[in-house]
């Protein structure tokens, strides 16, 4: 239905909460008085559309995908923005409608929305099962619109993005507005980068696509109500089904966006603080790492490379020469070492920096009411903002980055994206659209990385970009975002919430959004544990990057020894798992399948498992618990079902059951699912040395587990269109346990320009009881050593360790091979 409201509903729902509910039954008495409902007229069929005239507007559905439909609202003589969560494309959907006299049936196949005529109201349902349903459909008034569904009885939501509220946040109500929290801890309800989606155990995800300052109600006002609510923008949503929580995931992707695959150095390991203020610190930074046989693939300088100080300078967009000499040697010296460069950029041109007449001059600000720029105070001084939706201004800050990335930079961050302050009464221009602060805020940094993606593909169309930003909007992904948790408090209640952070971006498309390791705002004294423990967890998120404000350095290096011998057998274990890590990256391009996976995925029948939010799968492989409290003797970690192996011991547990491990500094709590295949490399100082001439591939046996498989994805590294084109080699690993002999089958499939010929491959299965009778390659025997060194000097050969209970087996692999331990 359209409903007219009058602003008394507006004025119980959002300030008078309880008061509200004490009253529901007299307001919406007095709501249906004062409501307006569509009535169906006529329709049609458009392509992937069905357009419903109605008396108060047009209605069109739209069918994304099989499994989506967009729903947009286009009531009389209201304002209307473009979407941004869905791509431009979509795919031909073959529609099925009926019509009766009560009532629209549009079916694709998978999704099938029932839409009543009198008063016009949609249903959704997939294969018989309804999912959700319009309680009045859009609403508009003059200062609010949205739309309003029923909830079901023990329905669980999740989504919102950033928020630290748990896992299920049905009873919250929450701000649809990106803003910073700086120095938060064990709850949030508005942070930097929320996602006006949620995700239902009932098997659906509803994304509302509006970009303005609204609200989202999961049953807090209303229980059994779900209402989205903006102060503007489009009047629209999409309904997304799937059969399970990684379908719905691809699905959802499918429609908004794929991230594309980055390079494969973001994955290693980065210098970064709060901030390097010369070229002379940043230089022994990184030569500190080397030095210490740390691996490291980045360094990312903060504000002070365009300006001395905090205050004053932010939009100088330039190098300060007095700081940084010699800005381009020194990025040049970098690269030699494997090591890239990425600068930290903000929207503000401050109204003291060099570049303000220029910004000025060139209209690139967005403007006041009078067409001028809309100036402003905050923390760093008197500024514009730049209109990111403005083409004008998108050509000149892509000019700036254009002259950056020609100097040697190889990687950029955008940081204040949310904006940090937005006045509400901005104006931007959106392709000739007038439009305010307040009807495109959460936009605004979707936007800044889409420009940015698309300049510098245009600019070097051979290379991934990276694109590390702080704000955005669903389907952000799609430009390469990727997301960190923002200014969180160095401290243990800051280091609590970041799994539920990362798994609740991951489930809405956003698989890449990492914490700052170790914490960042505040800390009077180095903690070792809590920084020890931040980044052992740090090895199993999807970007590792230590960053926090320099009172304490955030880099290892700089601390104690045995700090640092610790993490150092940490950063190389992240660089060992790149061929596993990398194929992670390689599913989440495919299928939206996010790197941190919440448990709930193992079972989807079991609803309590939503809420557990300080365990997740790191891929399908490892089940992953972080410490996140000090002293601990021993830590409790639940086991699904299955075989578990402690990843350090190698000692096996029955799942199903709650466990028991002692805690030491050097282990984060990490286990390993029986039947996986984990390729892994020996640890190199860079990624520009990464290789897989020489693989190890871990295969986790039990009797229990008759088969299994994995896969293992190769390419450069670097080409943005190595899946597009096929220019990537992928490993497949097969393994069939039965009458006490393990057969694998290795196959490659694909090929790039520098793959391996011929792989040096040690193939070491865990859980072997005793030594190997035989075994084969394809069909030919293999002699099998009793001594290590024998085992070690030979080109093929078979070894069992007796006190790990591994077998080890070595051989040259071009092709596709059957392996057979008896």
């Amino acid at each position: 239905m359209f409903f007219i409201k009058d602003t008394i509903f507006s004025t119980f729902s959002h300030k008078a909460p309880t008061l509200f509910k004490s009253m529901t039954l007299f307001v919406f008495v007095l709501f249906s008085s004062l409501s307006q409902a569509a009535e169906y007229q006529s329709h049609r069929l458009e392509g992937n559309s069905l357009v419903v005239l109605t008396d108060a507007g047009k209605v069109s559905v739209t069918a994304y995908s099989a499994n989506s439909l967009e729903v947009f609202y286009q009531p009389n003589n209201t304002k209307q923005l473009p979407s941004f969560a869905l791509e431009d494309s979509q795919e031909t959907v073959e529609l099925d409608l009926k019509n009766t006299l009560n009532a629209l049936q549009l079916s694709t196949g998978k999704l099938t929305a029932i839409i009543d005529k009198s008063p016009l109201k949609i249903h959704y349902y997939q294969g018989g099962k309804l999912l959700v349903e319009e309680e009045v459909g859009l609403f508009l008034e003059d200062t609010q619109r949205g739309f309003r569904f029923k909830l079901q009885q023990n329905e669980k939501l999740m989504g919102g993005g950033q928020r630290v509220l748990g896992m299920d946040r049905r009873g919250h109500r929450f701000p649809l507005y990106n803003k910073a929290d700086y120095g938060y801890t064990t709850q949030s309800n508005q942070m930097y980068f929320g996602l006006s989606a949620v995700m239902s155990n009932r098997h659906y995800a509803l994304i509302f696509d509006n970009s303005a300052s609204g609200y989202m109600d999961l049953g807090h006002t209303e229980s059994d109500i779900m209402q989205f609510e903006a102060v503007g923008g489009r009047t629209a949503y999409v309904v997304v089904a799937g059969t399970d929580y990684p379908n719905i995931i691809q699905n959802f992707v499918e429609i908004t966006g794929k991230q594309p695959l980055p390079p494969r150095w973001a994955l290693g390991n980065f210098a970064s603080r709060f901030g390097y203020k010369t070229e002379q610190q940043t230089r022994d930074t990184v030569q500190g790492f080397i030095d210490q046989d740390f691996p490291l693939d980045a360094v990312v300088l903060d504000l002070y490379w365009f300006g001395n100080d905090i205050k004053g300078f932010m939009g100088n967009l330039d190098w300060d020469k007095q700081t940084f000499p010699t800005p381009q040697k020194m990025m040049a010296d970098f690269k030699a070492k494997g090591v890239k460069t990425i600068l930290i950029t903000e929207p503000f041109i401050l109204s003291t920096s060099d570049k303000w007449q220029e910004a000025v001059d060139n209209q690139v600000l967005a403007k006041n009411h009078a067409g001028a720029p809309r100036r402003f105070d905050f923390y760093f001084g008197n500024t514009g903002l730049i209109d990111v939706f403005d083409n004008n201004a998108i050509d000149w800050f892509n000019g700036i980055y254009t002259d950056l990335f020609k100097q040697g930079v190889a990687g950029w961050w955008g940081d204040l994206g949310e904006p940090e302050v937005h006045p509400a009464d901005s104006i931007h221009n959106f392709n000739g659209l007038q439009v305010t602060g307040d009807e495109i805020h959460n936009a605004y940094g979707h936007m800044w990385a889409k420009q940015l993606y698309e300049n510098q593909l245009a600019i070097a169309p051979s290379q991934r970009p990276f694109i590390m930003m702080r704000s955005g909007f669903v389907g952000s992904q799609r430009f390469g975002m990727i997301p960190w948790t923002g200014d969180v408090s160095r401290s243990w209640d800051g280091l609590k919430p970041q799994v539920e952070l990362s798994l609740q971006m991951g489930l809405l498309g956003l698989g890449y959004t990492h914490s700052d390791l170790g914490g960042f705002a505040g800390g009077e004294e180095f903690d070792q544990e809590l920084y020890i423990r931040w980044l052992q967890y740090g090895v199993f998120q999807p970007v590792f990057r230590p960053h926090a404000q320099d009172n304490i350095a955030p880099e290892p290096i700089f601390h104690d020894k045995q700090t640092k011998d610790i993490l150092r057998e940490y950063v190389k274990l992240r660089y060992a798992m790149l061929p596993y890590n990398y194929s992670l990256a390689y599913e989440n391009s495919l299928t939206g399948m996010p790197l941190m996976r919440p448990v709930f995925f193992e079972d989807s029948s079991n609803q309590n498992l939503i809420d557990i939010k300080d365990s997740y799968f790191w891929g399908d492989a490892f089940l992953v618990k972080p410490i996140t409290e000090p002293n601990l003797s021993a830590i409790s970690m639940d086991l699904p079902q299955g075989v578990w192996f402690d990843y350090w011991t190698d000692k096996k547990y029955q799942g199903n059951q709650t466990i028991q491990l002692a805690t030491q500094l050097d282990r984060l709590p990490v286990m390993v699912r029986g039947g996986s295949f984990i390729p892994m490399v020996e640890p190199v100082q860079s990624t520009d040395d990464y290789t897989t001439q020489a693989l190890s591939l871990h295969y986790y046996a039990d009797p229990s587990i008759k088969s299994s498989s994995g896969i293992m994805y190769d390419d450069d590294g670097i080409d943005p269109n190595a899946i597009k084109n096929k220019t990537f080699e992928t490993l497949i690993f097969n393994g069939l346990h039965k009458n006490g002999q393990l057969s694998i089958s290795l196959k490659r499939q694909g090929q790039y320009q520098s793959m391996p010929a011929t792989r040096s491959l040690t193939l070491l299965v865990h859980n072997w009881k005793t030594s190997a009778k035989v075994i084969l390659i394809n069909q030919k025997p293999v002699d099998i050593v009793e001594d290590k060194q024998k085992f070690a000097d030979a080109s093929e050969a078979g070894f069992w360790d007796k006190k790990s209970k591994v077998i080890q087996l070595k051989f040259n692999w071009s092709e596709d091979v059957e392996l057979e331990i008896k």
